[in-house]
């Protein structure tokens, strides 16, 4: 990815930064790798980055919307996502949510519980509609991931648990404000390698030959989202294996007939096209360490804070002056967990040199606080300074 450092001198810092030609690249390829296969229905995890023009672009591209919020919801509709390819999931979906939803028409609702089933048929009922609902179950899938971001195992907040599956379904049977249409999975994210998938589609077989059994039949399955990407090799690999992604689910998962498959990919559509921008205010030399200390923070990228995460850091306004030296990247927030890394190889840094974290377009611009009072910052596109 290449920078436009002379438009990057006019603009304020930190500013969030969109290659728009990088976005465009990865959808054509999740394009082509599902070309093949009409019965494959691609949403866009709009958690990951919910900027207007990014939406328009990927609304654009075909992709539907995976929404976990009302407002999520909005924002798809405000930029033309059509409402049959949006679904709706999160364990706590409200009263007004839920209605919102039934009323745009949307796709279908992910439950996550038997108190939300309940709810989303008093609501429906209500309003002399019938809710589309999908169970979200938790197969019990190791993802090998981080922690914080592990959601596919039998006791969290998230779905169902396995053996609870078909009781569900005889509830919503039961409940004529719902119409049961399809199982919902997600095992988590920054998957990086493809055997977590391949479990996945193990379990999903396992089960739909037993729900078959009970002489329940499923229209839609939803094997979510999680794909990774690379963090600390931006330029090298800007795309995701998507090409391995979705064949793991075209030999590995067997689909009944007329059966439709759903994803629900955030961060391998995002994160490569966007890269927070932080200027150098100073370099300070302690007795055993060396710190660039940025005007960004992680009011504006949380993840280093959050999860111990590392985004590959680049000095754009380095020449080649000598030797990499050894620093900590920090920002200016009042909280010593303020760091985006520590021991970081740059080239000679100074005052005013411009600092690029890369991978930013998933979970940067929209987790932005505005915690210390500091301004949200701006977006800008590779069109707009090119």
């Amino acid at each position: 990815m290449t920078f436009p450092l002379t438009h990057f001198h006019e603009l304020d810092t930190p500013f969030y930064y969109y290659d728009l030609d990088c976005l465009r690249e990865t959808l054509s390829t999740i394009q082509r790798c599902t070309a093949d296969r009409p019965d494959f229905h691609v949403h866009y995890a709009i958690k990951a980055n919910a900027n207007p023009r990014l939406l328009q672009i990927i609304q654009e591209a075909g992709l539907g919307a995976d929404c976990v919020s009302g407002g999520e919801v909005e924002a798809a509709l405000a930029q033309g996502f059509p409402a049959d390819r949006i679904v709706f999931a999160g364990v706590g979906k409200t009263d007004r949510e839920i209605r919102l939803a039934l009323q745009a028409g949307i796709h279908s609702f992910n439950v996550e519980s038997l108190p939300e089933l309940e709810a989303i048929h008093e609501l429906a009922t209500a309003m002399g509609k019938k809710a589309r609902v999908a169970f979200r179950i938790n197969p019990n899938v190791d993802a090998h991931t981080h922690a914080k971001i592990t959601t596919g195992l039998n006791e969290n907040k998230f779905g169902l648990a396995l053996e609870d599956c078909l009781p569900a379904i005889r509830r919503a049977e039961a409940l004529e404000g719902v119409e049961y249409v399809g199982l919902h999975f997600h095992i988590g994210s920054q998957i990086t390698e493809l055997e977590p998938f391949e479990a996945l589609c193990a379990r999903i077989n396992d089960l739909q030959d037993e729900l078959e059994a009970a002489g329940i039949q499923t229209p839609n399955i939803n094997v979510g989202g999680g794909l990774g990407i690379d963090y600390e090799a931006p330029d090298e690999n800007p795309i995701p294996n998507f090409e391995g992604y979705f064949a793991t689910f075209a030999s590995h998962l067997r689909l009944r007939p007329g059966q439709q498959l759903h994803f629900e990919l955030g961060r391998s559509v995002v994160a490569a096209c966007g890269t927070l921008i932080a200027r150098t205010l100073y370099v300070k030399q302690g007795h055993e360490k060396q710190f660039v200390i940025v005007d960004a923070g992680f009011t504006d990228l949380v993840r280093p804070a959050m999860y111990g995460s590392h985004h590959f850091t680049q000095n754009l306004s380095a020449k080649d002056e000598g030797e990499l030296q050894r620093y900590d990247v920090v920002g200016p927030i009042c909280e010593s967990s303020d760091v985006f890394s520590k021991d970081e190889l740059l080239p000679p840094t100074r005052r005013g040199d411009f600092i690029a974290f890369r991978s930013a377009g998933a979970y940067g611009e929209v987790m932005a606080s505005q915690y210390n009072l500091r301004r949200l910052p701006a977006a800008y596109f590779s069109d707009e300074l090119a």
